[in-house]
């Protein structure tokens, strides 16, 4: 499938975006994700509320583009009915896009599957192994129907629902609902191998601690604004991943975040230095990996300092820099906010 979209993606690419909600559906059944999951993966490519009901007598369940649960409310906009189940993207037409058209038929394949296979009891277990309000023992009790020991130490993996993964991860995988939009995360063992475009891996961590894992996961996730092929890791940030993620979400940027912001504003070259320099042990160093001379390097360091109003390379300063850029690059990420495919007109729906 990845060989194929890779193919269509240079030769069309509204018929690679209609392919690639194949992939995800294909991705997310082949992990064993559940009904939440998989609304949540659909609200997210289609951009609108969509909703299930099991049966005529059922409570419908509707999902946001975020991941949320909404309250019940009867189908609207495209709606399908397969073997009694109906499922539905609340756009405000009825007649849906060739994408629109591909997720709906895509959703209702895998939620009939899904309900044929009888999985409810354990679909949600990684919810409750990321959850930081649930407890140790509700931890440890979903781990424990997921395979997950107490004692082994584990990662929380997290990537856009359209990530494109070259190294699959071998473990339970779900998607989970997060204040800046829905991913599709997976618990894998503390030294297997796993890689996508982008990821972020988590800090190791027990059953007991696997909320904490997802929390730096999704922050080295959102630090992977590039999209690189290559994953970031939360332990190369040491404890900083851990003070980030616990940061709290709504804060206003404080005056060192602010002149950080300024700063890369005013700058074309701020950006590569700032990283090089909460990176770099000296100036020098800091030179050779933006390429320039050191001189040069010393200089731009003096025009920071002059702005910042603190020794960006001395004592707490390092500290203060390293802290307000990367607060600055989350606040500022857009990496789980990949617009739906566009409608492609010449897909047919299978």
């Amino acid at each position: 499938m990845q060989e194929l979209l890779g193919r269509l993606r240079a030769l069309d690419p509204s018929a690679s975006a209609s392919l690639r909600v194949i992939a995800c559906f294909d991705e997310l059944m082949a992990g064993g994700v559940g009904t939440d999951g998989l609304l949540s993966a659909a609200a997210a490519l289609a951009g609108h509320p969509v909703g299930v009901r099991r049966s005529p007598a059922a409570t419908p369940i509707r999902v946001n583009p975020l991941g949320d649960r909404l309250a019940a409310a009867d189908p609207t906009g495209i709606v399908r009915v397969v073997d009694g189940v109906t499922v539905w993207i609340e756009s405000a037409s009825s007649e849906p896009t060739p994408n629109e058209a591909m997720i709906v038929e895509r959703l209702a394949l895998a939620l009939r599957l899904r309900y044929e296979m009888r999985d409810a009891p354990v679909r949600r277990d990684l919810a409750v192994l990321i959850d930081p309000d649930a407890s140790t023992a509700e931890r440890i009790e979903a781990g424990a129907r997921r395979g997950l020991l107490p004692g082994i130490r584990y990662r929380a993996i997290a990537a856009p629902l359209f990530a494109i993964w070259t190294v699959h991860p071998r473990g339970p995988e779900d998607v989970a609902s997060t204040p800046f939009g829905p991913v599709h995360v997976a618990i894998i063992t503390e030294e297997a191998a796993v890689a996508a475009a982008p990821l972020g891996i988590g800090i190791p961590a027990t059953v007991a601690d696997l909320a904490l894992s997802f929390r730096t996961a999704t922050v080295a996730l959102r630090l992977n604004d590039g999209g690189g092929a290559r994953p970031v890791r939360a332990d190369d940030m040491g404890g900083l991943a851990e003070v980030l993620a616990d940061a709290p979400l709504h804060a206003r940027p404080d005056g060192d975040e602010e002149s950080v912001a300024r700063a890369l504003a005013a700058h074309p070259w701020a950006a590569t230095t700032i990283e090089a320099l909460v990176r770099a042990t000296s100036v020098r160093e800091a030179a050779r990996a933006t390429g320039i001379h050191h001189s040069t390097m010393t200089t731009r360091v003096g025009l920071l300092a002059d702005e910042f109003g603190y020794a960006p390379l001395e004592g707490l300063g390092r500290t203060r820099l390293t802290l307000a850029f990367f607060k600055h690059r989350l606040r500022t990420s857009h990496i789980l906010e990949l617009p739906a495919p566009a409608p492609a007109a010449s897909v047919t729906v299978p």
